[in-house]
C-alpha cells in the first residue's frame, strides 16, 4: 500500500533525564490541577518527614512566599553533599536531577519512608521554573540552583559557614505555570494536611506560614505529644464520648510499628481513618482488616462471657461494633505494598496478624480493667444490632426494582434513556417547581423527583428511622444503589444527581438536609463526583429583545457596565422568582439547559472536616452550632427576615 506508514527504530522516542516528567506529569503527581500543585509541597515535606521518622528531625517549617513559591525548612541531617560515585556530580544535585535517586531503596538511608519512593525531589524540580536547595552540614552552608524544569544553573558550592553548627535542608521551589492549571497555593488545603502530619508524627513540630498575607504573619504551628490520641480527640470535638479515656494501643514486630487510638461517642456514624507511613489508605487494607476483625471478636467474646449476649442471641456484626466509633489506625512499614487503582489499600499480609494481635491484646485488657466503660460500649453495639435488624425489614420496601410500586408511583418522572452515563436526576423542592421542571426538561436524559416538604435530618437518626421516612425511601428507590450493607455504586441509575432548590433559607435548609443524607448514607456517590447543586440566577436583565440572566450582584454590575448609558437606563433588572414561580421556559433556560446552566459539583476533599461541619450544624449538640452562628453571623448575606 502506498500510504502505509513505516514503523521503525526512528519512531521510538527516548526521553532523557527529567523530560519524561514534563511530558507526562500526570504519571508522577496524578493531575496538573490544584491537587497536583499541592502534591509538590508534600513531596518535599515527605523528605523532611523521613528525617523525622529516622529520629534526626523534630521541626519542619513550610512558608508560602510572596511570589507564590514555597519554602520547606527542616533541622534534619542535611542531604549528603559529597560527589556521588555513580553520577560523578554532588549527591544533592543527583537527588534533584535523577529519577529514583534517594535514600529509600535500602543501604541504610531510611528504614521507613512515605512519598513516591525516591522520585519526589526530582519530580518537583522537573515541574518547577526554579528550585534552590540549601544544605547546612558539617559547619558549612551549601547551595545548588536549578531552573527551567530541572536544569542545573549553579552546581553545588559553599556559600558560607554555620557558626551554630546547624544541620538541615531548606528547599524553595516555584511551580512552572506552563505545566499547572493554577500556581496559586491554597493555605487551608495545606493547613489540613500539615495538621494531619503533626497528629501522625508524635512530637514533631510543623509550622505553616503565608507571607502573602500581610495581616497575619504568625501562621499556624502544630505539635502533638499525644500523637493519634489527640487526633481522635480532635475528631470527637462537638460529639459526646461515652467513655472518658481514649484507648491507645501500639506494638512493633520486625521493624513494623503499629498503633491505634479510639473512642466511642453517642452518635450513629463511624469515623475510621487509616494510614501507612503517613499516607491515607482510604481503601483500607490489611491493617484495617486486622483491627476490624479483632474489634468484632473481642466485643462479642466479652458480651457473651459477661452474660450481655445470651446463647440464643445472634452475634454482633462489624457494622454494629463500629457505630459511634472514632478511630485512627497508623502503621509505619519499611516495605509497604499498596494495591488498588488509586494505591489506597495496604496489601502486606503480615500486617493483618500484627494489627489483630496488638489490638485484641490491648483492647481485651482495657475492657477487663474498665467494666463500666465496657458495659457502655457493648450496650451501644447491641442497640445498633437491634436497629440494623429493624432497618433490614424496612429496606425490603426499597429493594423492589419496579419503579411503579404503589408508594413510588406519581413521584418520579423518569427519563427515557436507560444509560446511566447520560442520565441525570433533578431533586426539586415542591410540586410546583416539579411541574415546571417536568415541562422544561429534556425528557430523554433528565428525570425529575419533586420532594414534598423537608426530609428527615439523618444526623440525628439511625438507618432504621431514616428508612421509615417516605421521601428518603423514594430517593433510595430512584437511585437504585440500595443502602447500608447492600449499597452498590455500580447500580447508580444517573451520572448526575442535581439538587435544585430556591436560593432562600428554606431552599438552603432542604439542600443541607439532602447533603447530610448523601454524605452519611451515600458517601461513595459524593466521593465519585455524582452530586451537584443547581445555581439558579439571582437577576434577569432585559433590554430590547435581549434577555440576560446573571448569578449574583457582581455579575449584574459587570454586565450592566458593558451596556451604553442609553441602553442601561432603559434596562429592566428583576430579584428572580423562586423555582416554583418560573415557567417551564425560564426554568429550562436558566437552570436545566446543559449549554447554559451553572452547576456546582459537591466534593469531599477532607472527610474529617466534612464530618465535623455536618456534626456541628446538624447534630444534637446545640452549643457548637450556636458558637458557629455567632462567629459567622457577620458574613451572612441575603437573610430572610
Amino acid at each position: 500500500m502506498e500510504n502505509e506508514q513505516k514503523y521503525t527504530e526512528n519512531d521510538i522516542q527516548v526521553l532523557e533525564g527529567l523530560e519524561a516528567v514534563r511530558k507526562r506529569p500526570g504519571m508522577y503527581i496524578g493531575t496538573t490541577d490544584i491537587k497536583g500543585l499541592h502534591h509538590l509541597v508534600w513531596e518535599i515535606v515527605d523528605n523532611s518527614i523521613d528525617e523525622a521518622l529516622a529520629g534526626y528531625c523534630n521541626s519542619i517549617e513550610i512558608i508560602i512566599n510572596k511570589d507564590n513559591s514555597v519554602t520547606v525548612k527542616d533541622n534534619g541531617r542535611g542531604i549528603p553533599v559529597g560527589i556521588h560515585p555513580k553520577t560523578g556530580i554532588s549527591t544533592v544535585e543527583t537527588v534533584y536531577t535523577v529519577l529514583h535517586a534517594g535514600g529509600k531503596f535500602g543501604g541504610g538511608g531510611y528504614k521507613v519512608s512515605g512519598g513516591l519512593h525516591g522520585v519526589g525531589a526530582s519530580v518537583v524540580n522537573a515541574l518547577s521554573s526554579s528550585v534552590v536547595v540549601t544544605v547546612y552540614k558539617e559547619g558549612k552552608i551549601y547551595e545548588v540552583k536549578f531552573a527551567n524544569g530541572g536544569k542545573t544553573v549553579q552546581p553545588l558550592k559553599v556559600i558560607g559557614d554555620c557558626e551554630d553548627n546547624r544541620t538541615g535542608t531548606t528547599v524553595t521551589f516555584k511551580p512552572d505555570p506552563s505545566i499547572f492549571d493554577t500556581v496559586i497555593f491554597d493555605y487551608e488545603t495545606l493547613k489540613i494536611r500539615v495538621r494531619e502530619l503533626a497528629f501522625l508524627n508524635k512530637g514533631l513540630k510543623l509550622t505553616l506560614r503565608d507571607d502573602r498575607d500581610e495581616e497575619d504573619t504568625t501562621g499556624d504551628s502544630f505539635c502533638y505529644e499525644g500523637g493519634i490520641s489527640e487526633y481522635v480527640r480532635f475528631i470527637n470535638q462537638g460529639k459526646t464520648p461515652i467513655h472518658e479515656d481514649i484507648i491507645h494501643l501500639e506494638g512493633t514486630e520486625e521493624n513494623v510499628f503499629f498503633e491505634v487510638a479510639m473512642q466511642y461517642n453517642t452518635g450513629y456514624n463511624d469515623n475510621i481513618y487509616s494510614f501507612v507511613n503517613n499516607i491515607n489508605t482510604h481503601d483500607g487494607g490489611t491493617h484495617e482488616e486486622g483491627v476490624r476483625r479483632a474489634l468484632t471478636r473481642v466485643i462479642n467474646s466479652y458480651a457473651r462471657k459477661n452474660g450481655m449476649l445470651k446463647e440464643k442471641d445472634e452475634s454482633l456484626t462489624g457494622d454494629d461494633v463500629k457505630e459511634g466509633l472514632s478511630m485512627i489506625i497508623s502503621c509505619k512499614h519499611p516495605n509497604p505494598q499498596f494495591e488498588g487503582q488509586t494505591k489506597g489499600r495496604l496489601g502486606n499480609s503480615e500486617v493483618r496478624k500484627l494489627a489483630d494481635s496488638v489490638f485484641s491484646t490491648g483492647f481485651e485488657k482495657f475492657l477487663l480493667e474498665n467494666p463500666e466503660d465496657a458495659r457502655l460500649i457493648v450496650n451501644k453495639a447491641m442497640l445498633a444490632c437491634r436497629a440494623r435488624n429493624a432497618a433490614k425489614k424496612a429496606r425490603e420496601i426499597t429493594r423492589k426494582s419496579d419503579l411503579q410500586t404503589t408508594n413510588f408511583f406519581g413521584k418520579l418522572s423518569d427519563c427515557k434513556s436507560k444509560d446511566p452515563k447520560v442520565s441525570e436526576i433533578f431533586i426539586v423542592e415542591g410540586d410546583s417547581a416539579g411541574g415546571s421542571a417536568k415541562k422544561g426538561r429534556d425528557s430523554m436524559t433528565q428525570a425529575i423527583l419533586p420532594l414534598r416538604g423537608k426530609i428527615l435530618n439523618v444526623e440525628k437518626a439511625r438507618l432504621d428511622k431514616a428508612l421509615g421516612n417516605e421521601e428518603i425511601r423514594t430517593i433510595i428507590t430512584a437511585f437504585g444503589t440500595g443502602i447500608g450493607e447492600e449499597f452498590d455504586l455500580s447500580k447508580l441509575r444517573y451520572d448526575k444527581i442535581i439538587i435544585m432548590t430556591d436560593a432562600d433559607v428554606d431552599g438552603s435548609h432542604i439542600r443541607v438536609l439532602l447533603l447530610t443524607l448523601f454524605y452519611r448514607f451515600f458517601r461513595p456517590i459524593v466521593e465519585a463526583g455524582h452530586v451537584y447543586a443547581a445555581q439558579p440566577p439571582l437577576y434577569r436583565i432585559m433590554h430590547g429583545k435581549t434577555r440576560k440572566y446573571v448569578l449574583n450582584d457582581e455579575e449584574k454590575d459587570k454586565y450592566l457596565a458593558t451596556l451604553s448609558d442609553a441602553v442601561r437606563q432603559k434596562a429592566e433588572v428583576a430579584r428572580m422568582k423562586g423555582l416554583g414561580e418560573m415557567d417551564a421556559e425560564e426554568l429550562n433556560e436558566t437552570t436545566m439547559d446543559i449549554e447554559k446552566r451553572v452547576l456546582r459539583k459537591i466534593t469531599v476533599d477532607d472527610c474529617v472536616s466534612a464530618d465535623a461541619i455536618f456534626e456541628k450544624l446538624m447534630g444534637d449538640e446545640v452549643e457548637p452550632r450556636r458558637d458557629f452562628i455567632v462567629e459567622n453571623a457577620g458574613y451572612a448575606i441575603n437573610i430572610d427576615i
